[in-house]
């Protein structure tokens, strides 16, 4: 008897969790796209970049981005990892710029990257991770993108 019931539990938590998935939100990944990079300040131990990223969003409904848990390569080399906790929304079928403060050091990143550019601006990146949101059922949205980025220089 004890067994039957038992089981009767097991599947009844079973049905209640996949019925709570259905109701969950059906989410297609945020495309995102870097639109430029920027190095706004720079001495011999760091250097910091302004990143501009779009992120579209495919949904009909709006995304609450909370943060962006990130990793940047450039040129096929890790560049940049972190965490922005700056907040925007993107509209439903709609698309948002989000800039980010993104810090390295010589060693790490800028110089191997100023020694592969050899002249050009173009690089090639690729950026993953995780949106952060503000939807109960989809905390984490996971990305990966890459493509090219024009590098800039910025006077101060």
């Amino acid at each position: 008897m004890k067994r039957s019931w038992s089981s009767a539990v097991v599947c009844a938590l079973a049905i209640s969790l996949g019925g709570c998935s259905a109701l969950g939100p059906k989410l297609e990944v945020p495309q995102l796209t870097l639109v430029s990079v920027a190095m706004t300040s720079a001495d011999i131990f760091n250097q910091q970049f302004l990143v501009r990223l779009n992120v579209e969003n495919p949904n009909d409904r709006e995304l609450p981005i909370t943060g962006i848990d990130y990793k940047l390569f450039l040129e096929g080399d890790s560049f940049s990892e972190g965490v922005s906790n700056k907040p925007f929304t993107v509209p439903a079928k709609g698309d948002a710029d989000f800039d980010m403060i993104v810090r390295t050091n010589f060693v790490a990143g800028a110089g191997r990257l100023l020694s592969r550019l050899n002249g050009r601006d173009q690089v090639q990146y690729v950026v993953e991770g995780k949106l952060l949101t503000g939807i109960s059922m989809a905390k984490k949205i996971p990305f990966q993108q890459s493509g090219t980025v024009s590098i800039k220089v910025l006077r101060q």
